[in-house]
């Protein structure tokens, strides 16, 4: 009787998966790196590795929809005479117009201002359309100085000035020239269809004590009216917070590497940064360390998608949250109703980040007006809108849950961690302990 050898299954490397292979095949064709947008797409600890523990009997929660929950926050008080107030603790984060087109700009102002949130600029300068649109618009100040004039710093209701990215942090990004349109050149003074980098550092300081004086120079062009913001990328987050501090920020923004970009290297995207997660509770540190904790007000991004992730950042320390990518998604963007089309482009409507190409079938990251023609800005804005209050609504539900009658009552003690590694970064301890990775048991 003979026996056969069952066949022996493939195995595929873990460390050199499909996606890898692809990529070494396609550097060794073309010479160049691989240029994209969007935030990082490798998994990390995020706030999915976080629960809430719910009031039973050592907490009292409060009834839903009955007893009050409040959502409002103030931003900028520590040294502007106008801060900003706003309905909700979900702000709008800075995308570009020529990244963006003019309608998504437009529909980014309504839904915020419907909201009553704030809009953010970004690079490029100010459009009309956004400064139309939007009840509280934060202008950006970056490296680039794309677009940027007196003028429409006196329009807008507060500054931020933008040290780096999550998705880059010591990095610049990049624009290019297909997307240079004669408007877009225009606005940022750039040759039309040649492709830009923006500069990865200001042209004009070196450390914190000049931007100590850029600081006080902005809040002389604008009489002390608007609120200084300072964003920084999630790399050392305790120092940038504690020297942004001191140089006299009314607000700190800190972007963790789930933050997306317009464009620039993959290898970047994926490698250069921490997790958001990772960088909430040092820069909470350093504000508590300063004693300037709710004094100066702290803005975390990158990766926020819903009300739970709200409540948590809330929860570990943050005044507010910021949303980029899932803005566009609310939007329209990588809508599988575009599917052929994205699939034309080489990808798939869930995994479409090549922003800067602009060709977007949304309509959303494109300077072609054909393109730019297929979204409504009103509908969008609507959309973006109705997003934004259920997020909202989500935050309460858990606040109430846990006791709190607003959102900022929500605290560390409320939550638990599913991993070791989520444990150490949030500071919580790990389910069902009372263990704290890193920490002495006293």
């Amino acid at each position: 009787m003979s026996y056969t050898n069952p066949p022996t299954v493939p195995r595929k490397s873990h460390t050199f998966d499909d996606y890898t292979l692809s990529e070494i095949r396609r550097a060794a064709t073309t010479g160049i790196y691989d240029i994209r947008g969007a935030g990082a797409k490798r998994k990390v600890p995020h706030f999915d590795d976080l629960l809430f523990l719910g009031a039973s009997m050592s907490r009292y929660p409060l009834e839903g929809y009955r007893e009050r929950c409040d959502t409002d926050v103030v931003l900028g008080s520590r040294h502007a005479k106008k801060p900003l107030h706003l309905k909700i603790p979900i702000t709008i984060a800075g995308m570009s117009f020529g990244s963006l087109s003019a309608n998504a700009k437009e529909a980014l102002g309504r839904g915020a201002t419907i909201a009553g949130t704030s809009t953010t600029t970004g690079d490029g300068g100010m459009s009309p359309e956004e400064r139309g649109q939007s009840k509280t618009l934060v202008y950006q100040y970056l490296p680039s100085r794309y677009g940027m004039n007196p003028e429409d710093l006196l329009k807008a209701d507060a500054i931020e000035i933008v040290i780096g990215q999550g998705a880059k942090p010591g990095g610049g990004g990049m624009l290019l020239g297909q997307k240079i349109t004669d408007r877009v050149a225009a606005m940022r003074t750039l040759p039309k269809g040649i492709d830009q980098r923006s500069a990865s550092r200001h042209p004009d300081w070196t450390g914190p004590d000049d931007l100590e004086i850029k600081i006080l120079e902005l809040r002389e062009i604008t009489d002390w009216q608007k609120p200084i913001f300072v964003k920084v990328g999630g790399a050392r987050p305790y120092y940038d917070v504690a020297l942004a501090v001191k140089s006299g920020a009314d607000v700190i923004v800190v972007d963790g590497m789930q933050g997306g970009t317009a464009a620039t290297q993959e290898v970047f995207i994926e490698n250069v940064g921490m997790p958001t997660l990772a960088c909430i509770r040092p820069a909470v540190q350093a504000l508590q360390d300063l004693g300037m904790h709710r004094k100066v007000q702290l803005i975390i991004s990158g990766g926020i998608r819903n009300g739970g992730d709200v409540a948590k950042a809330l929860a570990l320390g943050a005044d507010a949250v910021s949303i980029g990518t899932a803005a566009l998604v609310a939007l329209g963007d990588n809508d599988p109703t575009h599917e052929a089309e994205y699939e034309k482009l080489g990808t798939t409507a869930g995994a479409y980040d090549d922003w800067h190409e602009g060709k977007d079938p949304a309509g959303i990251t494109t300077q072609d007006p054909e393109l730019m023609a297929r979204l409504d800005p009103v509908l969008a804005g609507r959309r973006l809108a109705n997003y934004l209050k259920v997020m909202t609504l989500e935050a309460q539900t858990i606040a109430r849950a846990c006791g709190h009658n607003h959102l900022h009552n929500l605290e560390p003690e409320d939550l638990c961690a599913l991993t070791v590694e989520a444990a150490a970064m949030a500071r919580v301890p790990l389910a069902g302990t009372d263990w704290i990775p890193g920490r002495d048991r006293l």
